[in-house]
């Protein structure tokens, strides 16, 4: 008789992963359920809720009702050492981290997946709405991350730093449901996740406001906001003449040195370490026609720089680079060398819809030029490409 494959699930207490946890004992494996607890700074959650020991519990509850073990595991010391200082650390240098893409590839998929399989596991499986597939190329097996069935839930976005050594042991049993489909099943397992809403917040860390979470770490500072026009000479600049497509894409995707004397002071704000691209809310300017959204900060001067509506010039930029450093593909099979260039379909952000893009490999590192301008391209942030509904690689925007 063969032995079962053991498999351990990331139950986090929430639906998608107790679903996971039936859907796997259902195929025969031997199914063993992990809760990840990632946070012990009470201070930080909202009024006295605790959500971490609210999600651990009904996380065993689920793990009994499946009768399958549990045990949880305290990840808060390496939680807080690669993904919150990390944050900071990036914060403060007027960027905008993406903890949930992070909190993938350091916590789920690194430290969690090494305690996993110290315990004898041979896969990982989360409750991400994703697929896995794999290819035979030149004799080896090529593992690919396949946007999930549910488009409005689909999170290959956030796995899309895994790599093909992380791929290889991850499972996702609910890639082709509808998440309406993922509850129907909870609620005929009778599992207490059924109706559960979905967590907001960072990845793990429960019900924490992040503002709040940063003012704590971060010193405000009282500056300026300055509104910056939209007939601003810098926006109505002809293109030059380029002599290569390099120089090209390094106009496209520069950034505006905006001053002071760019527009008019219109508000004080409390740090511009917290403001990030595009955010609207939280200015407390009133009396524009059109509400003001950010479009860059500086926080070295410790200024925001904001624009009328949300079709200003400021917001749009329709190239980005991405360093070598922090670029990453998942299918390294697929890397473009100096010189090359490739086209996908892209996004800047979860849940934006995929658009046209082309990549271009230079010796500095590697540029999107999408084919329609995109809002607030953010400093920090990942852009992730696709071919098809494929993930093939990602990046820092630098």
């Amino acid at each position: 008789m063969m032995k079962k494959k053991r498999v351990i699930v990331g139950l986090s207490g929430g639906v998608d992963s107790s679903v996971a946890a039936y859907l796997l004992k259902e195929q025969g494996y031997e199914v063993i359920g992990l809760f990840m607890k990632n946070w012990h700074d009470d201070s930080v959650t909202i009024s006295n809720e605790c959500p971490w020991l609210d999600d651990s519990n009904d996380a065993m509850l689920v793990a009994d009702k499946l009768g399958i073990p549990f045990q949880s595991v305290d990840l808060s010391k390496e939680y807080k050492e690669r993904i919150v200082d990390y944050m900071f650390n990036e914060y403060e240098k007027g960027r905008t981290p993406n903890p949930d893409v992070l909190c993938n590839r350091e916590i789920k998929f690194d430290v969690f997946m090494k305690i996993a399989l110290e315990l004898g596991a041979d896969y990982v499986a989360t409750g991400h709405y994703c697929k896995k597939s794999t290819l035979e190329k030149d004799g080896k097996e090529v593992y690919q991350l396949i946007a999930g069935a549910d488009n409005n839930k689909d999170q290959s976005y956030f796995l899309c730093q895994l790599s093909q050594e992380q791929l290889a042991k991850a499972l996702f049993p609910i890639g082709e449901l509808q998440k309406p489909e993922v509850r129907e099943i909870a609620k005929q397992q009778d599992l207490i996740t059924a109706e559960k809403k979905d967590s907001q917040g960072l990845c793990f860390i429960g019900k924490v406001r992040l503002p709040e979470f940063l003012q704590q770490q971060l010193k405000p500072k009282e500056g300026v906001i300055v509104e910056v026009p939209a007939d601003l000479d810098a926006y109505k600049q002809e293109r030059p003449t380029f002599h290569s497509k390099e120089e090209e894409l390094q106009y496209l995707s520069r950034k505006i040195a905006y001053t002071l004397s760019s527009g008019k002071v219109v508000g004080k704000h409390q740090g511009a370490h917290y403001f990030t691209k595009g955010q609207r809310k939280g200015l407390a300017v009133g009396g524009t026609v059109e509400p003001l959204f950010v479009i860059d900060t500086d926080v070295v001067e410790n200024v925001i720089y904001t624009g009328q509506g949300n079709q200003h010039p400021g917001l749009f930029k329709s190239a980005l680079f991405v360093s070598n450093e922090e670029l990453h593909w998942i299918r390294e099979d697929l890397k473009l060398q100096d010189g090359e260039n490739m086209e996908v379909l892209a996004r800047i952000r979860y849940r934006q819809p995929l658009e046209k893009a082309m990549l271009y490999k230079e010796a500095s590192g590697l540029y999107v030029e999408f084919q329609n301008p995109q809002s607030a391209i953010t400093e920090g942030q990942f852009v992730a490409w696709y071919l098809k509904n494929e993930l093939v690689g990602s990046g820092v925007i630098s």
